[in-house]
């Protein structure tokens, strides 16, 4: 900008300096032409007055090295001439000012050199004889005085361009300083230049729009930020050229990265070819989906493009975890699959037997072990349906009357209503503890111990035992169940509270059972907030411990 008002200022010195000059010099000219006119029609008037007088000879005797006289008849000889020999001088009859002065008493004109750079003044007067008196006066033209006085002028422009220089640098300099130490932060506080006022105005106007558009942009942002941050599942954001914008937390611990992943191509983030794939897809206007199980769990990947004006301007990758779901589908369909089976073989067994006594092919003899047969089945038919119901409303965890009760009592009433059972394996059951009051549901605490002791007594060898432990410490109620039974071997250990999981079948057909029972029991005691613990050896026994 300095550079711009310095030439500027330079050109319009330059331009003013020539006009003035050329101006000046022209209005001088005409002020000179005007003097030179009067000077001669004054010098004139004397002249005649004493030719008239006198004669020729008065202008023999005169002496002028300014004016130029000349004497002319009526005629148009040239009777006499002030430089030059009168008879060689051609007739003067046709000259303008010489024919106005013969009609007119008096004439003047203008003529200009063959060279034009000169012109001469003519004023001529008729006398009383007759005769016309001339006088005469040449004179430089505008140009050739130009010219005559150009180095006086390259001197003085010089000057000019010099003392321009200065002058341009030092008020371009001022100007630009004060422009430069304007406050744009605060545009209205300025005192600056009144031409830039309504600039600085409209600045202010701008700077507060801006201010309020950024307040506003950088509250979305943090809200967005927050928004994200909580988020359960991954959340990125692609540019168009596949850069992360944006990373919450959830997908930078999928991903394994962290803060400086934004600002970086995805691929540096996640090199599998699949990714890859759906990223390009999304980029090219196609939804993708997949799933992918990453750091042990199960994920659900959605990309789509994000538009903005009917373009893409980018790509949103939504990272959901649906391990639980897929899980939850998993056991959903072999619950399904396993409760067909288990409710299958009884039924076929009640179905045979009954098919053979009803087509008489059974001796009356064996009539009642038939009977006896498809009671049992019944009655393994109706154990599991209820262990089935009792499992889905532990699943539904729907709301129970719970009460206080106390956990050694209905401990007990197990341990008298299983002595039978473990009579008939020879196991020997007892009980150690002390009243345990808490506040749950009965019939769910009811199952927890039964279905723990009953096992016990199952998967037990015969002369074995089972050891029941109660006690409580300052915040928790200890149930412990131990026997001496086949135990678990290691790699079932983890599976054992599954639905329907049998670590041998063929043994478990022997022993009886629905595959539930653990399972209850898990889910009872998730119920009640307590945990529980397994530990067993193959071929020595197990132990159960379960804290409320």
């Amino acid at each position: 900008m300095t550079k711009k008002i310095f030439r500027s200022i330079i050109v319009v010195a330059i331009v003013v300096l020539l006009i003035s000059f050329f101006i000046a010099s022209n209005f001088l000219f005409d002020y000179y032409n005007k003097s030179h006119v009067a000077q001669l029609k004054e010098a004139l008037s004397l002249v005649s007055a004493g030719v008239n007088e006198n004669g020729t000879e008065y202008l023999e005797k005169l002496d002028s090295s300014i004016f130029r006289f000349t004497l002319v008849d009526a005629d148009g000889t040239v009777l006499y001439d002030s430089l030059v020999d009168a008879s060689e001088m051609e007739n003067h009859l046709d000259r303008e000012e010489i024919a106005q002065a013969l009609e007119s008493g008096s004439g003047s004109s203008v003529r200009k050199s063959s060279t034009l750079t000169e012109r001469t003044f003519y004023e001529a007067v008729r006398l009383e004889n007759g005769k016309v008196l001339r006088i005469s006066m040449s004179q430089m033209t505008v140009g050739a005085l130009i010219l005559d006085m150009l180095p006086a002028v390259i001197v003085i422009a010089f000057i000019s361009i010099v003392v321009a220089l200065v002058l341009s640098h030092t008020m371009s300099s001022g100007i630009v300083k004060s422009l430069d130490n304007l406050d744009l932060d605060h545009p209205a506080e300025n005192d600056a230049y009144e031409e830039i006022t309504p600039i600085l105005t409209k600045l202010d106007k701008q700077r507060k729009q801006i201010n309020r558009q950024m307040q506003e942009l950088k509250q979305k942002s943090d809200e967005f930020k927050q928004i994200t941050a909580s988020m359960n599942e991954g959340l990125v954001l692609l540019d168009k050229n596949g850069v992360i914008i944006s990373i919450n937390k959830a997908a930078k611990k999928l991903f394994g990265t962290d803060d400086s992943a934004v600002g970086r191509d995805f691929l540096t983030v996640d090199r599998r070819t699949e990714m890859s794939h759906a990223v390009e897809k999304a980029l090219e206007g196609k939804h993708s989906e997949f799933r992918e199980e990453r750091n042990g769990s199960e994920y659900r990947f959605i990309i789509n493009r994000t538009e903005s004006e009917g373009k893409t301007v980018g790509v949103v990758i939504l990272c959901l975890d649906v391990t639980e779901s897929a899980y939850a589908e998993r056991n959903r369909r072999e619950f399904t699959a396993n409760v067909s089976h288990e409710l299958k073989t009884p039924l076929q067994s009640i179905i045979g037997s009954a098919e053979l006594l009803e087509n008489g092919l059974v001796k009356p003899e064996d009539t009642k072990r038939f009977v006896g047969n498809i009671k049992s089945e019944a009655t393994r038919l109706v154990s599991l349906i209820n262990d089935i119901i009792r499992l889905s409303q532990l699943d539904e965890n729907s709301e129970s009357a719970s009460e206080s009760v106390d956990l050694y009592d209905i401990t007990k009433e197990v341990v008298e209503v299983l002595s039978a059972s473990a009579a008939k394996k020879r196991v020997r059951i007892s009980l150690d503890g002390e009243p345990c009051v808490m506040n749950g549901v009965r019939r769910y605490l009811y199952e927890i111990v039964y279905n723990l002791c009953d096992n016990a007594i199952r998967y037990n060898k015969e002369g074995g035992s089972v050891t029941v432990g109660l006690n409580k410490n300052a915040d928790n109620v200890i149930l412990k169940v131990s026997d001496t039974g086949i135990g678990i071997p290691v790699e079932h250990q983890s599976r054992v509270f599954e639905r329907f999981y049998r670590v041998d079948k063929s043994h478990s057909k022997e022993t009886g059972g629905t595959g539930l029972g653990l399972s209850i029991v898990k889910h009872a005691v998730a119920y009640h907030g307590g945990s529980i613990k397994l530990d067993s050896t193959a071929g020595e026994g197990t132990t159960v411990t379960v804290e409320f």
